[in-house]
């Protein structure tokens, strides 16, 4: 704790000529060192504690300003060492300043009664009306919300999970605001009940009202001109600026929102961008890209997801009101002028194009078009495992993770194959041959949910899907014996043997983290009977399972070999290993040959347009 003295008789003499006045001289408290030459035209009231003033700031242009205190009111305010404030049109109350902070222009900045800076909020996430609130707090991970969303079957749960935001909330209640080290707040209207964290910078900010700004050292926070939030919580590294209005939203790390971006009731987790568009009660997960003025993004759940321009969905039929919701599941993408008519579900890595009102689940035919010809919804299965598209997506996404914050709130999962998608693909290929033999191999259309599949995308769906298998489960053996001679099958299988009984059964993305369904079900448990009560508990349990992805993911893999390869594991030879690894080559080779036929598209001759210089005027 630093030590206050009271002011020198000498030292209020001083002030008073400055221009300063105090309601009572004897609650203005200072630093040992404190100078009262760079304090001018302020007034002080209630209990005011001051740091010293040695340093000088250089400002954008060249010019340098003494820290110190002119034109302002101070009210219960603290103010760290080596502070520049200056032009505060109201005041400034009930306030905790750190050190090298530089203030100007700005409007008022106050905390009004007790506040729990953003913590708490409910945000009506997917459902307009409500039903799936997730309570924000400063720690909210992606897999944390997706539950408070998600698990309304399990109400215990639910309560279980609102306490602990509650106590979270409750401990960091305050009269207090706090306005961290070198933060820098310029040409700024209203700040009410805003906790502002390290090396943030907020310039021209029009309103920030009941949030917290979670900026620090590492991954500053830069608010700009024009932003309006209301109950909201920033997360490290974001950037807010050009105009954008939220209200009660969660934005989690390295997110980028401007351009007059409008949200309410949303949650935008790590990486995400929004510009020019609108969102309303989505639940943006990791890397949900929006950047264009005519897109809506209405009550549904992304990730990994690029909207193309005109996308919208609706979530109201104009019966009951807009209690409709939608997902699209990871990597999933929409063409220009796209729409889905809500309840509906789209695909892991599937491609829509055009207008969808039929309200189909296309959740187990991964890696899909929806195509829409004459108001019918028209499925290719399997097909954008060839596409380019896809390839580059999957390599992107890692290179565009921009957080520098050393505590990562979201843990997030870039394969592109995984059990979660590898296993909607065995459903995939057992639906579709189901579809054949019930159908008849020689039937021109096949129905699935509300969609059409036409014979050939249907038999082309089944051949995708197993190239995607053999080339999975190839990866995963030969991961697994890489770099080591084996003598005999026995060594070969003791090698094969899982090391743990976790990774069988169902795996679920829960909003970027892949993990077996059990995992998260004993995580619930604990959570349902006390024994997980903290965030920072919940947090870590997440952790651990993206830590253990690819020991659990050998332990599912392990157990789909006598599935898809027709062997048991207990009896494998090096001549089974020989077979299933050429297998695999076959695979990789063909879907690469895929690949590469379709990027081929864009470089043939009848797509290529000259752009050239005109040709020289005759003189």
């Amino acid at each position: 704790m630093k030590d206050y003295r009271r002011l020198t008789e000498d030292e209020v003499l001083q002030l008073k000529s400055q221009s300063c006045l105090a309601d009572d001289w004897g609650k203005v408290l200072v630093a040992n060192g404190f100078n009262g030459e760079y304090v001018h035209h302020t007034r002080f009231s209630g209990e005011v504690k001051l740091g010293v003033f040695d340093a000088d700031f250089t400002l954008p242009g060249g010019i340098r300003k003494h820290s110190g205190l002119r034109h302002v009111t101070l009210h219960n305010v603290t103010v760290g060492d080596n502070c520049c404030i200056e032009n505060i049109q109201n005041y400034i109350a009930n306030y905790e300043i750190g050190n090298d902070t530089f203030i100007e222009n700005v409007d008022i900045i106050l905390v009004d009664g007790v506040s729990t800076f953003g913590n708490g909020v409910e945000v009506s996430v997917l459902n307009e009306t409500g039903g799936r609130e997730v309570l924000i707090n400063d720690k909210l991970s992606a897999h944390q919300a997706y539950i408070l969303a998600l698990y309304r079957h399990r109400p215990e749960l639910i309560n279980r999970m609102k306490a602990i935001t509650d106590y979270y909330s409750n401990k960091h209640a305050s009269t207090v605001g706090s306005i961290g080290n070198h933060v820098m707040i310029v040409n700024a209207g209203s700040i009410k009940n805003v906790r502002i964290g390290d090396y943030c910078h907020i310039c021209g900010t029009s309103r920030l009202s009941n949030g917290s700004i979670n900026s620090n050292v590492t991954a500053p926070v830069h608010l700009g001109h024009g932003v309006i939030c209301d109950d909201f919580i920033i997360s490290s590294g974001s950037d807010v600026d050009d105009g954008t209005m939220l209200t009660r939203c969660f934005v989690g790390q390295a997110c980028k929102l401007g351009h007059n971006y409008s949200a309410s009731d949303s949650l935008f987790f790590s990486n995400c961008q929004g510009e020019n568009g609108e969102a309303c009660a989505i639940f943006a997960g990791p890397f949900t890209v929006t950047h264009h003025k005519s897109t809506l993004l209405i009550a549904g759940m992304f990730s990994f997801m690029n909207a193309g321009s005109g996308s919208n969905q609706s979530n109201h039929m104009y019966k009951l009101g807009p209690i409709h919701q939608g997902t699209m599941e990871r990597g999933a993408k929409t063409t220009s002028d796209s729409y889905i008519l809500w309840p509906a579900r789209v695909g892991a890595f599937s491609l829509v194009m055009g207008r969808h009102v039929n309200h189909a689940d296309t959740s187990n035919l991964p890696f899909s078009y929806l195509i829409e010809q004459q108001n019918t919804t028209y499925l290719v299965p399997g097909v954008n495992l060839r596409s380019v598209g896809t390839i580059r997506d999957a390599q992107k996404w890692p290179k565009r993770d921009n957080r520098k914050d050393p505590n990562c709130l979201d843990h997030i999962n870039y394969n592109l194959l995984s059990p979660y998608t590898i296993q909607k693909m065995f459903k995939g290929r057992a639906i579709l041959k189901e579809l054949k033999r019930v159908s008849g191999e020689t039937s021109e259309i096949y129905s699935f949910q509300s969609a059409k599949i036409k014979n050939s995308s249907l038999n082309n769906g089944i051949r995708l899907y197993e190239i995607a298998i053999h080339k999975f489960l190839g990866n995963s053996i030969i991961k697994r014996l890489e770099g080591i001679n084996f003598q005999s099958n026995e060594e070969i299988r003791r090698r094969l043997k899982p090391d743990t009984e976790i990774g069988t059964g169902e795996w679920v993305d829960i909003s970027g983290l892949i993990a077996p369904k059990s995992e998260i079900d004993r995580l619930l448990d604990g959570i349902e009977n006390g024994s997980v009560n903290r965030l920072k508990s919940i947090n870590s349990s997440f952790a651990e399972m993206h830590e253990n992805y690819y020991t659990y993911e050998w332990t599912w893999a392990y157990h789909k070999i006598r599935e898809f390869y027709g062997l048991d594991p207990d009896k494998i030879t090096a001549e089974d290993i020989i077979a299933i690894v050429k297998a695999w080559k076959e695979a990789v080779v063909g879907l690469d040959r895929m690949v590469y036929d379709d990027a081929r598209k864009e470089f043939s001759l009848s797509s290529m347009t000259g752009f050239g210089l005109m040709e020289p005027v005759m003189k």
